[in-house]
Protein backbone atom coordinates (compact mmCIF):
# COMPACT_ATOMS: atom_id res chain seq x y z
CA UNK A 1 0.00 0.00 0.00
CA UNK A 2 3.09 2.53 -0.19
CA UNK A 3 1.77 4.41 -2.81
CA UNK A 4 -1.67 4.72 -1.52
CA UNK A 5 -2.96 7.54 -0.30
CA UNK A 6 -4.86 7.65 3.10
CA UNK A 7 -7.88 8.61 1.15
CA UNK A 8 -7.56 5.38 -0.74
CA UNK A 9 -6.96 2.94 2.20
CA UNK A 10 -9.33 4.43 3.99
CA UNK A 11 -11.82 3.65 1.28
CA UNK A 12 -10.39 0.46 0.14
CA UNK A 13 -10.73 -1.10 3.82
CA UNK A 14 -7.19 -0.65 5.12
CA UNK A 15 -8.02 0.94 8.32
CA UNK A 16 -11.09 -1.09 9.06
CA UNK A 17 -9.52 -3.37 11.77
CA UNK A 18 -8.29 -0.48 13.74
CA UNK A 19 -11.46 1.91 13.50
CA UNK A 20 -13.43 -1.78 15.20
CA UNK A 21 -10.93 -1.53 17.72
CA UNK A 22 -11.04 1.88 18.82
CA UNK A 23 -14.91 2.66 18.02
CA UNK A 24 -16.99 -0.85 17.54
CA UNK A 25 -17.85 -3.03 15.00
CA UNK A 26 -21.29 -1.86 14.61
CA UNK A 27 -20.19 2.02 14.70
CA UNK A 28 -17.53 1.24 11.78
CA UNK A 29 -19.45 3.44 8.79
CA UNK A 30 -19.21 6.19 10.99
CA UNK A 31 -15.63 5.77 11.82
CA UNK A 32 -14.74 5.94 8.52
CA UNK A 33 -17.06 8.63 7.26
CA UNK A 34 -15.47 10.38 10.22
CA UNK A 35 -11.85 10.04 8.74
CA UNK A 36 -13.07 11.03 5.43
CA UNK A 37 -13.88 14.41 6.77
CA UNK A 38 -11.04 14.92 8.77
CA UNK A 39 -8.86 14.24 5.65
CA UNK A 40 -11.00 16.27 3.64
CA UNK A 41 -10.99 19.01 6.26
CA UNK A 42 -6.90 18.94 6.05
CA UNK A 43 -7.06 19.28 2.32
CA UNK A 44 -9.37 22.40 2.37
CA UNK A 45 -7.44 23.94 5.28
CA UNK A 46 -3.96 23.18 4.19
CA UNK A 47 -4.30 22.90 0.05
CA UNK A 48 -3.18 19.22 0.70
CA UNK A 49 -3.39 15.41 1.41
CA UNK A 50 -2.55 14.64 4.90
CA UNK A 51 0.39 11.95 5.33
CA UNK A 52 -1.27 10.47 8.82
CA UNK A 53 -4.40 9.79 10.57
CA UNK A 54 -4.04 10.23 14.79
CA UNK A 55 -6.41 9.91 17.56
CA UNK A 56 -6.53 10.86 21.32
CA UNK A 57 -9.46 9.09 23.64
CA UNK A 58 -10.82 11.22 26.24
CA UNK A 59 -11.03 9.60 29.94
CA UNK A 60 -13.32 9.04 32.64
CA UNK A 61 -12.41 9.52 36.16
CA UNK A 62 -13.36 5.53 38.09
CA UNK A 63 -12.02 6.05 41.68
CA UNK A 64 -9.79 8.18 43.37
CA UNK A 65 -11.18 11.37 43.09
CA UNK A 66 -8.68 14.63 43.67
CA UNK A 67 -5.79 12.18 44.31
CA UNK A 68 -3.73 12.46 42.04
CA UNK A 69 -2.30 15.40 42.72
CA UNK A 70 -1.27 14.30 46.35
CA UNK A 71 0.63 11.43 44.76
CA UNK A 72 -2.27 8.78 45.31
CA UNK A 73 -3.65 5.53 43.28
CA UNK A 74 -6.37 6.17 40.72
CA UNK A 75 -9.19 4.24 38.53
CA UNK A 76 -9.45 5.86 35.06
CA UNK A 77 -10.37 4.49 31.87
CA UNK A 78 -10.03 5.65 28.09
CA UNK A 79 -13.23 6.52 26.37
CA UNK A 80 -14.60 5.75 22.92
CA UNK A 81 -15.21 9.58 22.92
CA UNK A 82 -11.96 11.18 20.86
CA UNK A 83 -9.98 13.60 19.17
CA UNK A 84 -8.86 12.67 15.60
CA UNK A 85 -6.33 14.70 13.46
CA UNK A 86 -5.15 14.37 9.56
CA UNK A 87 -1.67 15.34 9.93
CA UNK A 88 1.51 15.60 7.19
CA UNK A 89 4.73 17.27 8.37
CA UNK A 90 6.41 20.94 6.75
CA UNK A 91 9.75 22.63 6.87
CA UNK A 92 8.36 25.99 7.70
CA UNK A 93 9.39 25.74 11.30
CA UNK A 94 5.76 26.12 12.15
CA UNK A 95 2.82 23.77 13.64
CA UNK A 96 0.04 24.73 12.41
CA UNK A 97 -3.73 23.71 14.17
CA UNK A 98 -6.85 24.04 12.23
CA UNK A 99 -9.81 22.41 14.85
CA UNK A 100 -12.98 22.00 13.08
CA UNK A 101 -14.50 25.54 14.05
CA UNK A 102 -12.16 27.20 16.39
CA UNK A 103 -9.49 29.60 14.85
CA UNK A 104 -6.06 28.63 13.37
CA UNK A 105 -3.48 28.56 16.08
CA UNK A 106 0.14 28.97 14.94
CA UNK A 107 3.08 27.95 17.20
CA UNK A 108 6.80 29.11 16.15
CA UNK A 109 9.06 26.41 16.97
CA UNK A 110 11.98 28.53 17.36
CA UNK A 111 10.24 30.05 20.17
CA UNK A 112 9.13 27.80 23.07
CA UNK A 113 9.34 29.52 26.27
CA UNK A 114 6.08 30.15 28.11
CA UNK A 115 4.34 32.87 27.34
CA UNK A 116 2.06 34.57 29.98
CA UNK A 117 -0.29 35.91 27.25
CA UNK A 118 -1.18 32.30 26.06
CA UNK A 119 -2.28 31.20 29.45
CA UNK A 120 -5.19 29.22 29.55
CA UNK A 121 -5.14 28.87 25.42
CA UNK A 122 -4.22 25.50 23.20
CA UNK A 123 -1.39 27.75 21.56
CA UNK A 124 0.22 27.40 25.03
CA UNK A 125 -0.81 23.53 25.14
CA UNK A 126 1.11 23.11 21.65
CA UNK A 127 4.21 25.29 22.37
CA UNK A 128 4.39 23.55 25.70
CA UNK A 129 4.10 19.89 24.58
CA UNK A 130 7.00 20.61 22.25
CA UNK A 131 9.36 22.51 24.64
CA UNK A 132 9.53 19.62 26.43
CA UNK A 133 9.70 16.74 23.82
CA UNK A 134 12.71 19.48 22.17
CA UNK A 135 13.95 19.47 26.19
CA UNK A 136 13.89 15.50 26.20
CA UNK A 137 15.74 15.48 22.88
CA UNK A 138 13.43 15.48 20.43
CA UNK A 139 14.83 17.12 16.96
CA UNK A 140 11.97 19.46 16.27
CA UNK A 141 14.28 22.51 15.18
CA UNK A 142 13.56 23.35 11.67
CA UNK A 143 10.68 20.96 12.04
CA UNK A 144 6.49 22.12 11.61
CA UNK A 145 3.40 20.32 10.50
CA UNK A 146 0.03 20.72 9.71
CA UNK A 147 -3.00 19.55 11.95
CA UNK A 148 -6.77 19.77 11.19
CA UNK A 149 -8.66 17.95 13.91
CA UNK A 150 -12.23 17.03 14.64
CA UNK A 151 -12.87 16.41 18.33
CA UNK A 152 -16.30 14.29 19.46
CA UNK A 153 -15.05 15.17 23.37
CA UNK A 154 -17.76 17.65 24.87
CA UNK A 155 -15.72 21.11 26.20
CA UNK A 156 -16.56 20.93 29.75
CA UNK A 157 -18.04 17.34 29.63
CA UNK A 158 -15.76 15.97 32.60
CA UNK A 159 -14.01 13.95 30.22
CA UNK A 160 -10.84 15.85 29.37
CA UNK A 161 -10.86 17.24 26.01
CA UNK A 162 -7.71 19.35 26.99
CA UNK A 163 -5.73 16.08 28.08
CA UNK A 164 -6.50 14.15 24.86
CA UNK A 165 -5.36 17.12 22.72
CA UNK A 166 -1.95 17.52 25.00
CA UNK A 167 -1.62 13.64 23.90
CA UNK A 168 -2.33 13.83 20.42
CA UNK A 169 -0.20 16.56 20.05
CA UNK A 170 2.34 14.46 21.53
CA UNK A 171 1.75 11.78 20.23
CA UNK A 172 2.04 13.06 16.54
CA UNK A 173 5.21 14.71 17.31
CA UNK A 174 6.33 11.61 18.74
CA UNK A 175 5.41 9.57 15.61
CA UNK A 176 6.45 12.23 13.15
CA UNK A 177 9.88 13.76 14.28
CA UNK A 178 11.55 10.84 17.48
CA UNK A 179 10.33 7.32 15.76
CA UNK A 180 7.81 6.27 18.53
CA UNK A 181 10.85 6.81 21.51
CA UNK A 182 8.55 8.19 24.02
CA UNK A 183 6.79 5.61 25.90
CA UNK A 184 2.75 6.16 26.89
CA UNK A 185 3.41 6.90 30.44
CA UNK A 186 6.57 9.76 28.64
CA UNK A 187 3.47 11.43 26.21
CA UNK A 188 1.11 11.97 29.98
CA UNK A 189 3.74 13.13 31.22
CA UNK A 190 4.82 16.08 28.88
CA UNK A 191 1.20 16.51 28.83
CA UNK A 192 0.99 17.35 32.35
CA UNK A 193 3.99 19.76 31.59
CA UNK A 194 2.60 21.82 29.03
CA UNK A 195 -0.87 22.17 31.12
CA UNK A 196 0.84 22.99 34.42
CA UNK A 197 3.57 25.02 32.75
CA UNK A 198 2.47 26.81 29.59
CA UNK A 199 -1.53 26.91 29.96
CA UNK A 200 -1.49 27.89 33.60
CA UNK A 201 -3.37 24.73 35.57
CA UNK A 202 -2.06 22.93 38.39
CA UNK A 203 -3.23 19.81 37.31
CA UNK A 204 -2.24 15.81 38.13
CA UNK A 205 -1.35 13.56 35.96
CA UNK A 206 -4.39 10.84 35.84
CA UNK A 207 -6.11 12.97 32.96
CA UNK A 208 -3.30 12.45 30.33
CA UNK A 209 -2.31 8.82 31.66
CA UNK A 210 -5.73 7.56 31.18
CA UNK A 211 -5.69 9.26 27.98
CA UNK A 212 -2.19 7.91 26.16
CA UNK A 213 -2.62 4.98 27.70
CA UNK A 214 -6.24 3.93 26.93
CA UNK A 215 -8.20 1.19 28.90
CA UNK A 216 -9.04 0.83 32.34
CA UNK A 217 -6.10 1.80 34.03
CA UNK A 218 -5.03 1.46 37.87
CA UNK A 219 -2.47 4.10 38.43
CA UNK A 220 -0.27 4.59 42.01
CA UNK A 221 1.63 7.71 41.35
CA UNK A 222 3.78 7.31 44.57
CA UNK A 223 6.55 8.50 42.08
CA UNK A 224 5.36 10.45 40.10
CA UNK A 225 8.03 10.14 37.58
CA UNK A 226 7.84 6.08 37.74
CA UNK A 227 3.83 5.62 38.24
CA UNK A 228 2.60 2.72 37.98
CA UNK A 229 0.32 1.62 35.61
CA UNK A 230 -1.70 -1.49 35.16
CA UNK A 231 -4.43 -2.44 32.81
CA UNK A 232 -7.78 -4.16 33.72
CA UNK A 233 -9.89 -5.99 31.87
CA UNK A 234 -13.80 -4.49 32.43
CA UNK A 235 -17.03 -4.79 29.91
CA UNK A 236 -19.40 -2.93 30.96
CA UNK A 237 -21.80 -4.23 28.88
CA UNK A 238 -21.65 -8.04 30.32
CA UNK A 239 -21.95 -6.64 33.72
CA UNK A 240 -25.21 -5.34 32.87
CA UNK A 241 -24.20 -1.77 32.96
CA UNK A 242 -23.81 1.27 31.27
CA UNK A 243 -21.75 4.51 32.25
CA UNK A 244 -23.54 7.64 31.92
CA UNK A 245 -21.76 11.63 32.20
CA UNK A 246 -24.48 13.60 32.80
CA UNK A 247 -24.19 17.19 32.22
CA UNK A 248 -25.11 19.24 35.23
CA UNK A 249 -25.13 22.45 32.60
CA UNK A 250 -22.68 24.51 35.49
CA UNK A 251 -19.85 26.16 33.77
CA UNK A 252 -16.38 25.58 35.21
CA UNK A 253 -14.46 28.19 33.43
CA UNK A 254 -14.45 30.80 36.84
CA UNK A 255 -13.70 28.04 39.09
CA UNK A 256 -9.93 27.85 39.42
CA UNK A 257 -9.41 29.29 42.27
CA UNK A 258 -11.82 26.56 43.72
CA UNK A 259 -9.47 23.98 42.32
CA UNK A 260 -6.45 25.73 43.45
CA UNK A 261 -8.15 25.66 47.13
CA UNK A 262 -7.95 22.07 47.24
CA UNK A 263 -4.11 21.60 46.84
CA UNK A 264 -3.45 24.44 48.67
CA UNK A 265 -5.69 23.16 51.77
CA UNK A 266 -3.86 19.85 51.48
CA UNK A 267 -0.34 21.50 51.15
CA UNK A 268 -1.07 23.40 54.29
CA UNK A 269 -1.84 19.84 56.43
CA UNK A 270 0.85 18.49 54.86
CA UNK A 271 3.67 21.75 55.80
CA UNK A 272 2.49 20.65 59.25
CA UNK A 273 4.74 17.63 58.69
CA UNK A 274 7.47 19.26 56.98
CA UNK A 275 5.99 17.32 53.57
CA UNK A 276 4.38 18.33 49.98
CA UNK A 277 2.21 15.81 49.31
CA UNK A 278 -0.27 13.46 51.64
CA UNK A 279 1.24 10.54 50.10
CA UNK A 280 4.48 11.26 52.35
CA UNK A 281 2.58 11.96 55.82
CA UNK A 282 1.35 8.69 57.28
CA UNK A 283 -1.85 8.63 58.31
CA UNK A 284 -1.33 7.65 61.76
CA UNK A 285 0.56 10.60 61.96
CA UNK A 286 -1.59 12.71 60.80
CA UNK A 287 -4.89 11.36 63.37
CA UNK A 288 -2.24 11.40 66.48
CA UNK A 289 -1.64 15.53 65.62
CA UNK A 290 -5.31 16.16 64.34
CA UNK A 291 -5.55 18.88 66.78
CA UNK A 292 -2.66 20.74 65.69
CA UNK A 293 -3.20 20.56 61.91
CA UNK A 294 -6.79 22.11 62.42
CA UNK A 295 -5.18 24.84 63.97
CA UNK A 296 -2.95 25.15 61.18
CA UNK A 297 -5.04 24.12 57.94
CA UNK A 298 -8.44 24.70 59.39
CA UNK A 299 -10.89 22.41 59.13
CA UNK A 300 -11.64 22.03 55.67
CA UNK A 301 -8.20 21.06 54.71
CA UNK A 302 -8.65 19.08 57.35
CA UNK A 303 -11.51 16.91 56.16
CA UNK A 304 -10.04 16.97 52.11
CA UNK A 305 -7.46 15.00 53.98
CA UNK A 306 -9.29 12.38 55.37
CA UNK A 307 -11.19 12.28 51.62
CA UNK A 308 -8.04 12.00 50.12
CA UNK A 309 -6.50 8.90 52.76
CA UNK A 310 -10.00 7.07 52.33
CA UNK A 311 -9.95 7.97 48.43
CA UNK A 312 -6.29 6.01 47.77
CA UNK A 313 -7.83 3.03 49.96
CA UNK A 314 -10.97 2.54 47.77
CA UNK A 315 -9.47 3.02 43.92
CA UNK A 316 -7.05 0.20 44.84
CA UNK A 317 -10.01 -1.74 46.34
CA UNK A 318 -11.78 -0.80 43.76
CA UNK A 319 -9.64 -1.97 41.04
CA UNK A 320 -9.57 -5.16 43.23
CA UNK A 321 -12.83 -5.65 42.79
CA UNK A 322 -12.71 -5.07 38.98
CA UNK A 323 -9.69 -8.11 38.51
CA UNK A 324 -11.83 -10.54 40.54
CA UNK A 325 -15.24 -9.55 38.65
CA UNK A 326 -17.14 -8.43 42.17
CA UNK A 327 -18.86 -5.34 39.81
CA UNK A 328 -21.44 -5.16 42.90
CA UNK A 329 -18.10 -4.53 45.11
CA UNK A 330 -16.88 -2.10 42.31
CA UNK A 331 -20.06 -0.45 42.94
CA UNK A 332 -20.07 0.08 46.58
CA UNK A 333 -17.11 1.52 46.60
CA UNK A 334 -18.16 4.37 43.76
CA UNK A 335 -21.23 4.84 46.19
CA UNK A 336 -18.66 5.52 48.80
CA UNK A 337 -16.50 7.84 46.84
CA UNK A 338 -19.19 9.77 46.09
CA UNK A 339 -20.37 10.71 49.76
CA UNK A 340 -16.84 11.30 50.75
CA UNK A 341 -15.88 13.78 47.96
CA UNK A 342 -19.73 15.49 48.91
CA UNK A 343 -18.96 15.29 52.53
CA UNK A 344 -14.66 15.20 53.31
CA UNK A 345 -14.00 16.58 50.10
CA UNK A 346 -16.17 19.35 49.64
CA UNK A 347 -15.93 19.70 45.47
CA UNK A 348 -19.70 19.50 44.17
CA UNK A 349 -21.66 22.99 45.42
CA UNK A 350 -19.09 26.15 44.78
CA UNK A 351 -17.99 27.90 47.60
CA UNK A 352 -20.87 29.77 49.04
CA UNK A 353 -23.48 29.27 46.25
CA UNK A 354 -27.03 28.71 47.34
CA UNK A 355 -28.99 29.64 44.07
CA UNK A 356 -27.24 27.62 41.82
CA UNK A 357 -26.27 24.57 43.09
CA UNK A 358 -25.94 22.15 39.58
CA UNK A 359 -24.17 19.49 40.31
CA UNK A 360 -26.05 18.63 43.89
CA UNK A 361 -29.16 18.77 42.01
CA UNK A 362 -27.82 16.25 39.32
CA UNK A 363 -26.51 13.69 41.52
CA UNK A 364 -29.63 13.94 43.36
CA UNK A 365 -31.58 13.39 40.49
CA UNK A 366 -29.54 10.56 39.41
CA UNK A 367 -29.68 8.92 42.72
CA UNK A 368 -33.60 9.12 42.48
CA UNK A 369 -33.72 7.63 39.14
CA UNK A 370 -31.53 4.94 39.79
CA UNK A 371 -33.84 4.02 43.17
CA UNK A 372 -31.40 2.75 44.84
CA UNK A 373 -29.45 0.46 41.82
CA UNK A 374 -26.22 1.29 39.99
CA UNK A 375 -24.19 4.30 41.43
CA UNK A 376 -23.39 8.10 40.89
CA UNK A 377 -20.56 10.13 42.11
CA UNK A 378 -19.25 13.56 41.20
CA UNK A 379 -16.58 13.05 38.45
CA UNK A 380 -13.42 14.55 37.77
CA UNK A 381 -12.53 18.02 39.16
CA UNK A 382 -15.87 18.52 40.38
CA UNK A 383 -17.97 22.32 41.27
CA UNK A 384 -19.53 22.23 38.43
CA UNK A 385 -19.09 19.98 34.92
CA UNK A 386 -20.32 16.23 35.26
CA UNK A 387 -21.32 13.88 37.60
CA UNK A 388 -20.88 10.02 36.58
CA UNK A 389 -23.42 7.20 36.63
CA UNK A 390 -23.08 3.67 36.85
CA UNK A 391 -26.79 2.66 34.87
CA UNK A 392 -28.84 -0.84 34.76
CA UNK A 393 -28.63 -1.46 30.94
CA UNK A 394 -32.64 -2.14 31.79
CA UNK A 395 -32.91 1.43 32.93
CA UNK A 396 -31.19 2.79 30.43
CA UNK A 397 -33.78 4.68 28.27
CA UNK A 398 -35.75 5.30 31.37
CA UNK A 399 -32.91 7.01 33.17
CA UNK A 400 -31.92 8.86 30.09
CA UNK A 401 -35.18 10.31 29.72
CA UNK A 402 -35.21 11.61 33.58
CA UNK A 403 -32.04 13.42 33.59
CA UNK A 404 -32.82 15.34 29.91
CA UNK A 405 -35.75 16.25 31.26
CA UNK A 406 -34.27 18.08 34.13
CA UNK A 407 -31.03 18.70 32.36
CA UNK A 408 -31.50 18.97 29.23
CA UNK A 409 -31.62 17.34 25.74
CA UNK A 410 -28.18 15.72 25.54
CA UNK A 411 -27.42 16.20 28.87
CA UNK A 412 -26.59 12.30 29.42
CA UNK A 413 -23.52 10.98 27.16
CA UNK A 414 -23.55 7.14 27.35
CA UNK A 415 -19.76 6.09 26.70
CA UNK A 416 -17.84 2.89 26.27
CA UNK A 417 -14.00 1.89 27.71
CA UNK A 418 -11.72 2.32 24.76
CA UNK A 419 -8.91 -0.09 24.79
CA UNK A 420 -6.09 1.86 22.94
CA UNK A 421 -5.16 5.27 24.23
CA UNK A 422 -2.82 7.98 21.80
CA UNK A 423 -2.42 6.54 18.58
CA UNK A 424 -1.53 6.60 14.81
CA UNK A 425 -4.31 5.05 12.84
CA UNK A 426 -2.43 4.78 9.88
CA UNK A 427 0.74 2.43 11.04
CA UNK A 428 -1.48 -0.41 12.65
CA UNK A 429 -2.56 -2.99 11.75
Amino acid sequence: MGGQTLEARLRQGGLDEILRKLYGAPHLERARTRCAGVLEGFAGAFGGEAQALFSAPGRTELGGNHTDHQHGQVLAAGVDLDILAAVAPNESGVIRVQSEGYPLVTVDMAELSPRPSEENTTAALVRGVAARMAELGCPLKGAGLDAYMKSSVPGGSGLSSSAAFEVLVGTILNSLFWEDRCSAVEIAQIGQYAENVFFGKPCGLMDQTASSVGGVVAIDFADTAHPKVEQIALDLAASGYAMCILDSGADHADLTGEYAAVTEELRAVCACFGKEVLREVPEEDFLADLACVRKAAGDRGVLRAFHVYGENRRAAAEAQALRCGDFAEFLRLVRESGRSSAMYLQNIVPTGAVGHQEMMVAIALAERLLEGRGAVRIHGGGFAGTAQAFVPLEMLEKFRAGIEAVLGTGSCHTVTVRPVGGIRLDRTV
